[in-house]
Parts: structure tokens; sequence; C-alpha cells
């Protein structure tokens, strides 16, 4: 049985796109001699449509676009992830306004629809739906019904979608019990690092515990903070993997589901996350509509690698930076932008920023002194920045990272403005690990010295934040484990540290809440997937 795995890389709200990229498809499974081309979860509306989904006519033109792939069907079996929607048949609030523009009326469905010689022959409803990180899929969906077999070239398929496959004792099992030699997955499984892994362990144990092989089909591409890797395979009853298409890149894949076994590939943590963020970059973009990005060039590691992601994602013509020295930047920060910004062959310019600096101090009354004055410097870049990039066309990117957003080492307006953030999921640890593969582009100088702001006179990072050896670890449990502070101080973390760093993370939820979108690259971002109140009084 040969069967086209369509890993596309859909838009959210593009459905007339999407519906052509999905057509094309399966024009070139058919040539190929496909018995059934799939493709993944929501692949016409693209994931997640979020409020979309209630705006009017949205699910109509989804429904349009699932007649124009019907006539391409022909005599192979076309399956494919949309939304249907249904009249509510549960009583619901009519009354309240807002209850009504989101939804109130209407049911909405996740759906995977089987297509055959230019007709509809099956619906599979997704019966689990996810609220955890970055899903709020309760918040649109009504759960399917249950589960039911289909014959595709002579063999007994179940149809599932996403999460139904993660759920112990769930649709996998029930279609396994109901004779399936098959079970057809369609995902928009979210990136972070090591999820390969877990999807793949997670499939072959559902192959071997019910002896059915499995064609999973995973989304791929950036949707804001979101990234989808691909990585679509196909496992047999045994549990081996027949086939794995590759990570972070659309395709149409063939494989003959009766074949040999295939080579997994690399699990590497710092090419998985590099590989993330460039897509990331690349498809926000692109899919805003834009060409040309640009960055303030400090001199520092931050903003070395993401101009260096930028111009492996873009092309270094679609790439330009600004320096934007002060009285305290240091000739050795002059130098070592420049240097970067010709290694990388990017459109380099200079602006000083001491006359808007002064001009700042003279406008506040009473004196522009201590963190006041250092604040007025990265504001000055900013709006420097926001001028430029209305001047050229060009989205700001913006060099934050991890360890500084969490403890609140940044200036709101000010080294914060852009439309991106490309490393804010990475701890400045992480920074220095992904700067060391990008190669000679980023001087050893920048990768070896001491992290510094530049507000003051010989300052450094580590005279107003704890190393970031020992910040980083501490930051790691509290955000992504999720650890109250009896289990930090259990865990051996400086009791005065500890306090230290909490104080600082409570204090800056209002700066987090302001920040441009981060690229996810770690199972708790700061983004869609982290709902934490601004203001509120809880302290562990």
């Amino acid at each position: 049985m040969r069967v086209g795995i369509g890993q596309i890389n859909a838009t959210v709200g593009a459905i007339g796109h999407n519906v052509e990229a999905i057509c094309e498809a399966v024009r070139e499974a058919r040539g190929a001699g496909c018995d059934l081309v799939a493709f993944p979860e929501l692949a016409i509306p693209g994931y997640s449509p979020l409020d979309l989904l209630w705006r009017p006519g949205f699910v109509g033109a989804c429904t349009e676009g699932l007649n124009s792939i019907r006539a391409e069907a022909g005599p192979m079996t076309v399956v494919v992830g949309s939304v249907a929607a249904e009249s509510a048949k549960a009583p619901a609030n009519r009354a309240d306004a807002s209850s009504v523009s989101d939804g109130a009326s209407i049911d909405l469905y996740n759906v995977a629809v089987l297509l055959r010689k230019e007709r509809e022959v099956g619906r599979v409803r997704k019966i689990h739906l996810p609220t955890y990180d970055i899903h709020h899929e309760r918040r649109y969906f009504t759960p399917g019904p249950g589960s039911e077999l289909c014959t595709i070239g002579g063999r007994k398929f179940g149809i599932n979608i996403c999460e139904d496959i993660w759920v112990d004792d769930g649709p996998t099992d029930l279609q396994a019990s109901l004779g399936a030699e098959w079970i057809l997955n369609l995902s928009a499984s979210p990136f972070y690092v090591g999820k390969p892994a877990i999807r793949r362990k997670l499939i072959r144990r559902r192959s071997v515990e019910n002896g059915v092989g499995i064609v999973y089909v995973n989304l791929v591409g950036g949707q804001d903070d979101v990234i989808f890797d691909g990585g679509s395979f196909v496992t047999n009853a045994a549990g081996e993997i027949l086939f794995e298409a590759p990570r972070f890149e659309e395709g149409l894949y063939v494989v003959d589901v009766d074949g040999g076994h295939a080579r997994v590939p690399n699990d590497d943590p710092v090419a998985q996350t590099r590989a993330a963020i460039v897509l990331g970059i690349r498809d926000y973009v692109r899919k805003n509509g834009r060409t040309d990005v640009l960055l303030g060039l400090s001199g520092g590691i931050d903003s070395a690698v993401v101009a260096a992601l930028a111009v492996e994602a873009l092309g270094a013509e679609h790439v330009s930076t600004v320096y934007l020295p002060s009285e305290f930047s240091s000739a050795e920060s002059r130098e070592d932008s420049a240097a970067v910004a010709g290694n990388l062959g990017v459109d380099h310019t200079e602006i000083p920023i001491d006359p808007i600096h002064d001009a700042l101090r003279a406008a506040l009354p009473g004196r522009a002194d201590g963190l006041v004055d250092e604040n007025l410097q990265p504001r000055a870049r900013g709006a420097l920045l926001m001028a430029l990039s209305n001047q050229r066309g060009a989205l700001v990117l913006c060099p934050a990272n991890k360890s500084e957003i969490a403890v609140g080492y940044n200036t709101l307006y000010g080294d914060t403005v852009g439309a991106l953030a490309p490393i804010a999921d990475l701890y400045k640890s992480d920074v220095y690990r992904l700067a060391e593969t990008i190669g000679p582009a980023i001087p050893e100088r920048v990768l070896r010295k001491a992290p510094t702001a530049e507000l003051r006179p010989n300052q450094r990072d580590d005279d107003d934040l704890p190393p970031y050896a020992t910040l980083d670890p501490l930051l790691r449990a509290i955000i992504e484990r999720n650890e109250p502070r009896p289990e930090l101080l259990a865990a051996g973390f400086d009791p005065a540290l500890v306090d230290d760093v909490l104080g600082r993370y409570y204090r800056n939820e209002y700066k987090r809440h302001q920040l441009p979108i981060g690229i996810k690259v770690t199972p708790k971002a700061f983004g869609s997937g982290r709902r934490v109140p601004t203001t509120n009084g809880y302290r562990d």
C-alpha cells in the first residue's frame, strides 16, 4: 500500500492558499500512484484559528475549500483536517452579547474528512480536546461522539486526530479492538526541544500494545510564537519505524508501508533549537506579508545570534543592523558589532544616541541619574529602531533572552521593542551553546567577553544579577518545573538567591505581558501557553 504524507505549512486563515497547497499535493500523490494521501489536523484553516472560528463566513470558506479538494480526489482516498459547524444542541446563554459573539449558537467540530471519487465518504470528529499549554480547544470545539473504522486500499483504518492518540485507553485502543489494521492520526503537534523523541516513543508504544501500524501526519511551520516541526512518520505493528519525514520542511512524502525500516534522525537539541527559530523567523516575516527585518547590534552575544539566525532565515539582503552607541559604549563593542555585520554581509549603520540622551536628560524635571538615566538610553535606541522600521518597512527583531525576561533585566519601550523576539525562550546559557554552532560569523571575542548592558561606566551583568551559570538552573526549576520555594531550597539552591530571584520574577509580570512575541522552544515559554494574571498577590 502506498501512502502520501502531505506535510504542509499552512497559514492560519489563508484558506485559499492552504487549499491550493493541498490540491497540488493531491495531484502529486495521484501521479505517484498513492492509494491514500493524508494532511494534518486543521490543514484547511491552519492551526489554530482561535476566535477566527466565530467570524462570519469562516467555516463556510473552509467548506468551499473542501469542495475544491474533493474535485481533485479521483479514485485515491484523501484525508484532510478541517472544521465543521452545526446548530448548538445543548442550551446556551444567548442573552449575553459576548456569549453570542463567541459562538453560543453553534457547535464546532475539529474534523478529519475522507474524500474519494469526488465525494465525501466519511467524517471523523476529534474526541479529546486539549486545554493545556498553547491549546484552547474546549473553548471552541465540541467533542466527537465516538470511533469507527473505514476501509482504504482494502485495509481497515481507524482515523483519529492529534490528542486522541495521546490518551491511554482512548480512540486508538477502541479502533484496534474493532479490528483496525492501521491507525491514521492527523496532528498539529507543537514543537519544543525533545518533543520529537517523545512523540516517537508514544506512537511506537501505541503500535506495539495494539498490534497496528500507525501513519502519523504532522503539521510544519511557524504560527506566531508556536512552531510545528513536521517529522511525520510511519510505524508497523511491531513498533518499528518504516519512514520519518524531514523536520521543519514542507513536502509530500510517499511511503510504501509494506517496506523496510528507516533510519531515525538525529535528536541533537541545539540543532533542533536552531532549525525551529530559523523557521519561526522566516514564517513570521513571510506570513505577515513582509520581507525585511532590522535589529540593534550591540556587540554582545544576544544580538549577534539573532542577526545570524535572521540571515539564515531570510538572506543577508533582507537583514540590516544598527549600532547605537552612547557615552558608555566601548570601542570594543563598536568593533565587534561591525565585525559581526561584516561577517554576515548585512547593511550596517551607526547612529550615536548622545544628542538624544542629553535632550531627554534636559527635558526631565529634577536630576536624571541612576536607573532613570540608564533607562533613557535603551528608550532612545528603541525610538530610533522603530523610526527606522517605519522608514524601511522592516520588522524589528528584539534580542531579549529568557533569563533577562524572567527577572525583568530589560527596559520597557527600549531594548524590548520589536515585532518578534527570536531567542526569548532561550536562557543565556542556551544562547551561548547556540552561538557556538554558528561558526566564524560570531567572533571569538563576542563569545568570550563578559555580558554588559553598557548603561553606566564599567557595568557588567553580574554586577546586577547572579551569574547566569547559577541563575539559569534556578529559573528552569521555577518556570518549567513550577517548583515552589520549599522544593527549591530542598534542591540545594541558596535561600537568599531564591528569595531574590522569586521577588524579581513576580515583580516583572507586567513587563512580560508587553513583550514582543517570542518563539517557543521549551515546554513552558513566556507566551500563549502561559497564562498568569499581571495583577496578583500570590507568593509561594
